[in-house]
């Protein structure tokens, strides 16, 4: 877990379903999703209190999505995680990131033992600008 080849590898997946992004311009998840949206990522918003983020449908769960997705980015609280989780294990996803501050030991280890990638209490935008050698966000 948080290995630099663990973010390496997930940073090349492309299908990342933000769970509990924001239609606030202001909040953390809008702001990394629209980062990841303009740098090639294909973002599927998962919220139960929107509608829509950027044009696209909003689902209300993991398990609504009408397509697989390869990263689930959890903007959530700590104690929300694992179910997130696992969803994430049973609609077969191939990661899932932790933002900043979300930490869940238990969640992580029922991914990392379901055979996902996992990366906890980081920003996968600053990863991401990182691995790209802009360290000024």
């Amino acid at each position: 877990m948080n290995e630099p080849e663990t973010i390496a590898e997930i940073l090349r997946m492309k299908v990342i379903a933000v769970v509990g992004i924001s239609e606030k311009e202001e909040r953390p998840s809008f702001r990394v999703a629209d980062y990841l949206s303009n740098n090639g990522y294909e973002i599927i918003p998962v919220n139960p209190n929107i509608a829509e983020w950027h044009g696209k449908k909003c689902y209300p769960d993991l398990e609504a999505m009408p397509v697989g997705v390869d990263v689930v980015d959890i903007f959530r609280k700590s104690e929300d995680v694992p179910r997130v989780v696992a969803s994430a294990i049973a609609i077969g996803a191939k990661a899932v990131w932790m933002q900043e501050g979300v930490v869940n030991s238990s969640a992580a280890a029922d991914a990392e033992e379901a055979g996902l990638l996992v990366v906890m209490d980081r920003c996968l935008m600053k990863e991401h600008a990182r691995a790209q050698g802009a360290d000024g966000l």
